[in-house]
Parts: structure tokens; sequence; C-alpha cells
């Protein structure tokens, strides 16, 4: 009951971290910076794996997409590559850990379904790291040109996005990891077994009754020689 409850509250954090970082591809505010006027902020800029943005006091937002996959920095096809595979391995790790789970009906044996809901706990644990690797790149990158003096660009800071995506992936990881400590416990439960010893013998039987025989003892009284009849 204790290792079912544990896989429904790891497949509850996985799946809640997968949304998460699923919400980060589209999310607007990966990185944002303001231009403050004397009363009000004039101009917003921000920018995420796809466009680069600015959005006026009104509200108005003017928008420009990537030009070129080819032609982008590094350091964003990375993070792309990275948030995809951590998107499509969070969706293949949910499906294992739907079949692996004890409470559900499909899998096969107990051991199989052991080893699927080991693997989706892997798969988990490993679209956490690629996530939580995408985001620091990126805010890596952020950091390291705020603080560069010599950078004369635009400088922006951390955005909305990168927080939910580390959140996302910190319960994917935990998610995963309960997942595996959870079949490791049931490995190590011991299983209480039953030995058949068959049916007893004729052999065994006489061996038994021959025992008992050469454990009785006759009393003192009783006499020692018996007459030519005795066995008659």
């Amino acid at each position: 009951m204790a290792s079912t409850t544990a896989e429904i509250a790891a497949l509850a954090l996985a799946l809640a971290g997968w949304v998460l970082v699923s919400s980060t591809l589209p999310t607007d505010y990966w990185k944002v910076s303001s231009i403050d006027g004397t009363v009000i902020t004039t101009a917003t800029f921000w920018a995420n794996l796809w466009k680069t943005c600015v959005t006026d006091s009104t509200g108005v937002s003017n928008c420009k997409d990537f030009p070129s996959m080819l032609a982008l920095d590094g350091y964003i096809q990375a993070c792309r590559g990275l948030m995809i595979a951590a998107v499509s391995l969070g969706f293949v790790g949910s499906i294992f850990g739907l079949v692996g789970m004890k409470c559900t009906k499909v899998g096969g044996s107990d051991q199989t379904k052991a080893k699927i809901a080991c693997l989706a706990g892997l798969i988990f644990i490993l679209s956490g790291l690629c996530s939580m690797t995408g985001c620091s790149l990126y805010a890596n990158r952020i950091t390291s040109e705020f603080f560069d003096p010599t950078f004369i660009a635009q400088k922006y800071e951390l955005g909305a996005a990168l927080f939910i995506g580390w959140a996302g992936s910190s319960l994917c990881i935990i998610g995963g990891s309960i997942f595996c400590f959870s079949i490791a416990e049931n490995n190590k439960t011991p299983r209480i077994g039953y030995t058949y010893k068959g049916a007893t013998s004729v052999i065994s039987s006489r061996t038994k009754a021959h025992s008992n025989t050469a454990d009785f003892k006759l009393p003192k009284d009783s006499p020692r020689h018996f007459d030519k009849n005795a066995y008659v």
C-alpha cells in the first residue's frame, strides 16, 4: 500500500513538472529589460527562444521572429534542443509511468511493471536534467552579459520563464527519484516462501515406525526370557 501511494505521488509530481516545463516554450519572458521614463515605464524589451519584442507604455508590442535557425546564436539553438527533448522525454515517461504503476491493469506481471516504472523514473530524471541544463545555459548567458562592463548592447535580466523551468525541472527530478526508490524498496522487502515437503513415502513411514519402536523401553519387572511359543 505504501509503495502504491509513493508511485501515485511520484507520478503527480513528475506530471506537474512536465506541464511546467512544457509551458516555458511558449512563454514570452525568458529575458526582460525596461527603459524607465520620469513617471512611467516607456518601453519593455523581452525575448524568448523564438522571437524578440518591445512593448511600449500603451501595451502595443512589436515583435520580430528570429529569421533563420542556422543564423541563431549557439546557446539559443542548444536551449531549443534541450527544452524540446525535455518535453518529449516527459511525455514518454508519463506513458511508461502509467503502465508501470501497480494500480493499473496493464503492463504484465509485477516484475515487468516494476521494470517499466523504474524506466519511467529514469526518463523523468533525464527530462528534468535537460530542462535544467537549458534554463541554466540561457540564464548564464544573460548574467554574463549583464555583468560584463565591455558589453554595450541592450542588457537583460532573468525572465519568469526561467524560474518556471527550474521549478518544473526540480519536480521532474524529484518525481523520477521517488519512482526509482519505491521500486528499490519493493525489491528489498523479504518474501515469505512456502516449501512443499511432498507426500510421506513408505520408506520414511517405516523408518519413523522403527525409530518409535527403538525408543520404547520395557519395564524392569518384565521377563527377559520367552518360551518357544512366544512368537506364535
